[in-house]
């Protein structure tokens, strides 16, 4: 008698995914998820997984939170969109209200909603632009801001996200991101603005200075102490407008609810997105009132923007990350994987570098001490371990040999003790092999 093979959901739907989809979008894992809550998912085979990843630190409350799921379904039975340019909805003036409380600063702010973090820092530069009546801008290399044509100008990193797409919107400049590990001090990069300055592009033309607190797709190397405060000083110098991009490192991910709160610094907007919505789609651009007011009605917004689920789920989420504490939880839990994490770099001498602020921390690898020789390859073999093993992680760094660690905030402490076990263990099993490669 002949027993069938159990079915292979994930195979069957994977192989529907590439006749429908364009290969140009990609996906880290060879899984198709069927449940998620918390800081755990379910493939559609059943299989359980121990989620590092949290959607690319979005449902920093985890997946499906109660509070947030209960927010949204009691909006979505109110009214679920008028646009609100047509008719305003009190979510998102609240959430307008909370954000701008929340903001560093004690200047009168205003907020306004997008859907992606692209539209953000989209229009941080549209408001920079007509704010300041200059054109240039200036990021930095390793950024990342988005896929769209202005947010690819602004991303310091070619492969894979700018490859055949050019030419790119004009009057972007790129300076140096200060990276001690790769030899680059906040000196170099200041060196590197003032090249700019010299050779492309008057100070007195830039608009804004666009600045993840931490970046994040380049490699999650958190700005060193001095640097955010002398960039603030560069700015206000020349009339600049500092737009710090906390699409990643907001809601409380590094332990402060934003990233540029440990710098003490004080940025003209911040962008938002990801954490915000705890898995429903918003961004929000929060800036100084007399910059954001800069532009003529009927400049800013778009028909979905702001979506009335989204607000209401946003609002929830601040609720969570203020009743659970969850920003005091980010910055121990990240205090211990650091700690746990450097132990293991003892064992293992590919681990170069074991960084983060908060929960959001990173290992990169190298092939040799003196961390010149960049281990992708390593990279790459852990994640696809881990995922064997139940555990999801991601890579990123311009030379793809980072590991991201992105567990939801409200992880329970023996599930990130059960994940770093296991990260453990698949480190163990692909570090020889790699180290051969």
């Amino acid at each position: 008698m002949t027993v069938a093979s159990p079915p292979n959901l994930n195979a069957e739907l994977l192989a529907r995914r590439t006749a429908a989809v364009p290969r140009g979008v990609s996906q880290a894992h060879p899984i198709a998820v069927a449940r998620a809550l918390n800081a755990e998912l379910w493939d559609v085979d059943g299989r359980r997984y121990i989620d590092f990843c949290a959607g690319i630190a979005v449902v920093n409350t985890g997946h499906c939170h109660p509070d947030v799921i209960a927010a949204a379904a009691r909006q979505i039975e109110a009214y679920t969109h008028t646009c609100f340019q047509v008719i305003a909805y009190e979510p998102y003036v609240a959430l307008a209200e909370r954000l701008n409380a929340l903001a560093p600063g004690d200047e009168p702010k205003r907020t306004f909603f997008m859907s992606t973090g692209a539209e953000a820092i989209e229009n941080a530069v549209k408001i920079a632009r007509a704010a300041t009546g200059r054109s240039g801008i200036i990021a930095f290399t390793g950024a990342f801001h988005g896929r769209t044509m202005m947010t690819l100008a602004l991303t310091g990193k070619v492969d894979p996200y700018k490859l055949g797409f050019g030419p790119f919107p004009n009057e972007v400049f790129h300076a140096p991101y200060p990276c001690p590990l790769h030899g680059v001090s906040v000196d170099d990069a200041f060196a590197g603005i003032e090249k700019l300055f010299k050779n492309d592009i008057d100070p007195r033309r830039v608009a804004a200075i666009v600045v993840e607190p931490v970046q994040g797709e380049g490699g999650y190397y958190p700005a060193p102490a001095d640097f955010l405060p002398r960039l603030r000083a560069l700015c206000d110098r020349h009339g600049i407008l500092l737009i710090a991009d906390e699409i990643q490192t907001g809601i409380g991910r590094t332990g402060r609810m934003f990233a540029v709160e440990h710098s003490g610094v004080v940025p003209d907007m911040i962008t938002l997105a990801k954490g915000l919505g705890g898995g429903f789609p918003i961004s929000a651009i929060v800036g100084r009132a007399e910059v954001m007011d800069a532009v003529n009605p009927g400049g800013l917004g778009g028909t979905y923007a702001g979506s009335p689920m989204a607000c209401a789920a946003a609002l929830a989420v601040l609720d969570v990350i203020e009743h659970e504490q969850l920003l005091g939880r980010s910055a121990r839990l990240g205090e211990h994987m650091q700690a746990r994490l450097r132990t293991l770099a003892g064992l293992q001498p590919a681990i170069g570098d074991v960084r983060g602020l908060g929960m959001m921390v990173a290992i990169e690898f190298f092939h040799d001490s003196a961390l010149r020789k960049p281990a992708p390859e390593l990279a790459r073999a852990l994640v696809t371990e881990a995922a064997k093993r139940g555990l999801l992680l991601l890579s990123c760094g311009v030379w793809g040999n980072v590991i991201r660690i992105m567990a939801p905030l409200t992880i329970p402490e023996p599930l990130l003790e059960e994940g770093l076990d296991i990260l453990e263990d698949a480190l163990e099993a692909v570090a020889p092999q790699a180290a051969l490669a």
